[in-house]
């Protein structure tokens, strides 16, 4: 039986520092479903309490269009502890916290227990981005807060010293996207690092969707439309889908051809969710 996996609140995810308040509002109107404030690696250390409490603007704007979040200072850091603290005390909080450097369960499972209340309880979200936290998927994905993960491409290229280009890293895309969906959690790649090649994004994007990753960062607004597009279903992909979902039932879900391509269980499986995915 294929594993069903759960979606996630947004196909493109932007970050955007927390020292930039004037970056704020083009963030969340970018387009993208998930729009974080960063206090990690985008803050140089003296700056973290200024970028505390500027970030609390990022919240305190009603009715955005999208998902809006903030990627933490590592938990068992002195830095990731005094953002749970702040994140604790802000009026309108996070919907959504990612949190950098995981490497076990207890670290989602420490998030959570600082900042869950019986009227507030955040999508938590790890960055698996080490080669130990690789080492340790399996226990990781069994935080039962985890709502999903999301895969650092620069510090684990600078970690293990090899190149960001995709062949470099298809194992840890692989590894990642397997254990997610072992649990029933979906997986976001990281973001294309240049800015201006739109159509490198399209192709690395395609790729990461044809892996199984549910959607991909973005590291400029510009980005997020691409995205979109590119892990929407396409009409051929729909029509697709649709024919599957007949051919099974009228094989009585026994293997059959679909335009010359033989199909069955799994085949049939991944079109019905295609198809009730589109149809809502």
């Amino acid at each position: 039986m294929a594993q069903k996996q759960h979606a996630g609140p947004g196909r493109a995810w932007i970050i955007t520092p927390g020292l930039r308040p004037s970056r704020f509002e083009t963030a969340q109107n970018s387009g993208a479903g998930v729009a974080l404030v960063d206090l990690e690696d985008s803050v140089a250390m003296p700056d973290k309490q200024a970028a505390r409490t500027a970030a609390q603007q990022f919240f305190d704007r009603p009715n955005a269009p999208c998902t809006r979040g903030v990627r933490m200072n590592a938990p068992t850091t002195l830095e990731g502890a005094r953002d749970l603290v702040a994140l604790a005390a802000y009026v309108f909080k996070p919907d959504l916290v990612l949190v950098p450097k995981t490497e076990c369960a207890r670290d989602i499972e420490l998030v959570a227990s600082v900042l869950d209340s019986p009227s507030y309880t955040p999508d938590i979200w790890a960055l698996i981005e080490t080669p130990r936290a690789f080492d340790k998927l399996p226990s990781i994905m069994k935080a039962p807060r985890l709502g999903g993960v999301v895969f650092g491409s620069a510090d684990y290229a600078a970690t293990v010293h090899c190149g960001l280009g995709w062949e470099a890293l298809l194992y840890a895309r692989s590894a990642l996207v397997n254990s997610a969906t072992a649990a029933g959690i979906p997986a976001v790649d990281a973001p294309a690092w240049d800015l201006n090649d739109l159509d490198a994004l399209r192709r690395e994007a395609q790729q990461a969707k044809e892996l199984g990753f549910y959607g991909k960062g973005a590291v400029h607004p510009r980005q997020a439309a691409v995205i979109n597009d590119t892990f929407a279903p396409s009409d051929e992909e729909i029509a697709r889908a649709r024919a599957i979902v007949a051919a099974g039932q009228k094989s009585g879900n026994g293997i059959t051809t679909v335009g010359g391509q033989m199909v069955g269980t799994p085949f049939f499986t991944a079109a019905q969710d295609l198809v009730r995915e589109v149809d809502g």
